[in-house]
C-alpha cells in the first residue's frame, strides 16, 4: 500500500506539473476550467492503471503465479447460480475450435491429442449443477438431488509443470441420498470473487483422495451460455 501511494504521489506531481506548464502557456485558462482538467485527468489515470494492474495480476493468478499470502477463504455463494457441464459440447464438436486454437499455439498436443484429453477431463454424469445458498443441487438424467454444504477451508496445490491451484473444499452436513459427501471447486480464483466457470471434485471419498484427482475435471459454465458462447469464452482465454 505504501509504495501505491508513492507512485500515485509521485504521478500526481507530474500531471500537477504539467497543469502549471499550460497554465503559463495559456492565460486565457480560468482556476476552474484548470481544476477540473486536473481532476479528470488524475482520475482516469489512476483508474487506467488501477485496471492494468488487475488485468495483468488476474492473468497471472490465472496462469497459477500467486504467493500463499494472497489466497483468502470464500463462501459458496462465490458459484452461485445454475450451472452446465461442457462435456455434451466437447463430444458433439462444439468445441472443436477451441482445441484446434490450443493445438495452434502451444503446439504441445495435437488436435485429436487434445480431445483425447479432454474427454477423460470434461467426463460426467451430472449434466448440471445449481448452487443456491448453502445448497448444492445435482442433475443426473434430469433428476436433480439436493445437499447442503458447509466450508472446510481451502488447498494449495503445486503441479508438475510447477504452476499452482487453490482448490475450495466443502463438505455436506445435511442432504437426499446420493449427493456427494465432499466437493471441490477450481476456477483460477484465488480470493472472494463471482465465478464464471468452475472445474469440480466430488465424491463421497474425503478430500485427500480428491486432491490427488488430476486427470478428471467436470467443467460448468452458465446453463443460458449456448455451446457456441461457452467456446468463444474459452477462446478468450
Amino acid at each position: 500500500m505504501k509504495k501505491q501511494f508513492a507512485t500515485t504521489m509521485v504521478l500526481l506531481g507530474m500531471i500537477l506539473a504539467g497543469c502549471q506548464e499550460n497554465e503559463n502557456a495559456s492565460s486565457e485558462t480560468t482556476t476552474s476550467s484548470q481544476t477540473e482538467s486536473t481532476e479528470s485527468h488524475v482520475e482516469s489515470h489512476e483508474h487506467n492503471h488501477e485496471y492494468d494492474h488487475n488485468a495483468e495480476k488476474q492473468k497471472e493468478i490465472y496462469s497459477g503465479i500467486f504467493e500463499d499470502d494472497e489466497v483468502e477463504d470464500r463462501e459458496l455463494s462465490d458459484w452461485e447460480g445454475d450451472w452446465q457441464s461442457v462435456y455434451p459440447y466437447l463430444l458433439d464438436g462444439t468445441l472443436d475450435e477451441v482445441l484446434k486454437k490450443k493445438a495452434e499455439t502451444k503446439k504441445d498436443k495435437t488436435f485429436e491429442e487434445y480431445k483425447e484429453y479432454y474427454k477423460i477431463g470434461y467426463e460426467t454424469d451430472i449434466e448440471r449443477i445449481v448452487i443456491k445458498d448453502d445448497t448444492m443441487t445435482f442433475y443426473r438424467n434430469g433428476e436433480g438431488k439436493t445437499g447442503k454444504y458447509k466450508y472446510h477451508g481451502y488447498e494449495i496445490l503445486t503441479y508438475e509443470a510447477g504452476n499452482r491451484g487453490v482448490r475450495y473444499l466443502f463438505d455436506l452436513v445435511d442432504g437426499e441420498e446420493g449427493v456427494p459427501k465432499h466437493v471441490q471447486f477450481s476456477d483460477h480464483n484465488i480470493y472472494p470473487t463471482k465465478s464464471h466457470h468452475f472445474h469440480i471434485y466430488f465424491g463421497d471419498a474425503d478430500h485427500e483422495t480428491l486432491l490427488k484427482e488430476l486427470e478428471n475435471w467436470p467443467t460448468y459454465y452458465f446453463s443460458h451460455l449456448s455451446g457456441e458462447e461457452i467456446a468463444e469464452e474459452m477462446m478468450a482465454h
